[in-house]
């Protein structure tokens, strides 16, 4: 085992354990019962009709920040971001940072010819584009305290309320409709906050209390910095607290969001990773989170290869399919949201400057060529093949064929005899699932 390796070793060494709690988690979580009936136009079964059913798309969400469309240097490497991305993924998360909606008080940068700025391409080109190949959009950081516009610096906390509430009305009307998940706070951890409102015991609570006044069917998710999975797994953990305490002051927090960037040096990723890769602490920290009751989503993630090599990729093509293995066996868990699709355009590293740190340079599905890993395609194999249904059946002496699929839209063909028939069937967790077919 290379050192590199060295950082799998408690995957590998709990890893029929791991492995039996993710097959039996994904077939109990993860899949339901699906039911055709065929009949004959007076009602009657249809024995041996032949039934096909396909997948077509997961209920469960996989995406990456949409943050660079249109933003690379050439038309070429555009085009490419745009084929991987659809490609893969159903979920794009929107970079809704107020400093890059609002940037001059009372003059806003949603249309899609709006000034150029560096990963904040304008969000109706990102719906655009999301609707265009049926992604799913995610709202990004709406009240996000470290990029709030500058022109709001020295304002009173009042000041700073009502044009809190000024942007979630402007956010809603525009997009309430469009966007199901909106994140409501990120990153509470700053110890140096730039508004004097953030560090006060009522910000979390008055934001989440503001989104539901102004997004009431969308849902309302709370996000924080990756450092929570080196916390032990229980109610006295700091993310866990203020989650808790926002609630019992009657914040509307639906869904509990939890980063995994792993941003380490390579000289300390052993060390650093430990708690991060160690699977028994994982599903602790899964666990305690998923006593809320709420939906958990896996909003961020930053897995670097640390370089081109075959064996770094291989090795991070590996830890991604662990991982997100784990994270979608896991009841709770609703969405899994890589970060920065490729290589050298991360915050901290803009246009490939590598000076800035191997993690970020090398963190990408894609190489900064925009040729893919083997991590992209290790996401695509899990999603449309190892996690994916298709049956041929035949209907039993009631008309009937049962079939166990994971949770999806299923396009459905029926043949009996000379007559067919072609129709969807939408496969939901807690709902009815059953299509009749009159042939």
């Amino acid at each position: 085992m290379s050192d590199r390796q060295k950082v799998m070793e408690l995957f590998e060494e709990h890893r029929e354990q791991m492995e039996d709690r993710i097959q039996s988690g994904i077939e109990r979580n993860r899949k339901g019962f699906g039911e055709i009936r065929v009949v004959d136009r007076e009602g009657k079964p249809v024995e041996g009709a032949w039934v096909s059913v396909v997948q077509k798309t997961h209920d469960f969400r996989f995406g990456a920040n949409l943050f660079m469309l249109d933003e690379l240097e050439n038309e070429e490497k555009n085009a490419a971001y745009k084929k991987y991305f659809s490609g893969l993924f159903n979920m794009a998360t929107l970079p809704l940072y107020w400093d890059a909606t609002e940037p001059e008080q009372g003059r806003t940068r949603y249309e899609k010819d709006s000034p150029k700025i560096y990963r904040r391409p304008p969000i109706d080109l990102c719906i655009e584009f999301c609707e265009k190949h049926g992604i799913e959009p995610r709202e990004h950081a709406l009240a996000y305290a470290q990029f709030f516009p500058q022109w709001l610096r020295g304002k009173s906390t009042n000041e700073v309320k009502y044009a809190l509430e000024e942007r979630f009305s402007q956010v809603a009307e525009r997009y309430k409709k469009k966007i199901p998940t909106i994140e409501v706070t990120n990153e509470m951890f700053w110890e140096k906050a730039p508004l004097p409102f953030y560090n006060e015991d009522e910000y979390v609570e008055f934001c989440f209390k503001l989104a539901e006044k102004y997004f009431p069917g969308n849902t309302l998710c709370i996000n924080e910095w990756s450092e929570l999975w080196n916390g032990f797994g229980r109610a006295s953990d700091a993310y866990y607290a203020y989650i808790q305490s926002a609630l019992l002051k009657g914040a509307r927090i639906d869904a509990v969001g939890l980063q995994y960037h792993m941003f380490f040096p390579l000289a300390k990723e052993y060390e650093e990773t430990r708690k991060f890769y160690d699977p028994a602490h994982l599903f602790k920290i899964l666990d305690q989170y998923g006593k809320f009751g709420k939906p958990i989503h896996i909003t961020e993630v930053t897995i670097p290869a640390y370089s081109q090599s075959d064996e770094d990729e291989a090795l991070q093509a590996k830890l991604i399919e662990t991982l997100y293995s784990l994270w979608f066996s896991h009841e709770n868990v609703q969405q899994i949201v890589y970060w920065n699709l490729v290589d050298g355009y991360a915050a901290f590293a803009p246009q490939g400057d590598m000076t800035n740190g191997e993690n970020y340079y090398y963190g990408g599905l894609l190489r900064f060529d925009m040729t893919p890993k083997p991590a992209y395609y290790t996401i695509k194999e899990l999603f449309e093949k190892k996690w994916h249904t298709e049956e041929s059946l035949s209907t039993d002496s009631r008309g009937k064929a049962l079939f166990k699929g994971f949770w999806g839209e299923y396009e459905v063909q029926v043949q009996a005899g000379e007559k067919r028939f072609t129709g969807t069937l939408n496969l939901k967790k807690g709902y009815p699932n059953g299509l009749t077919v009159e042939i």
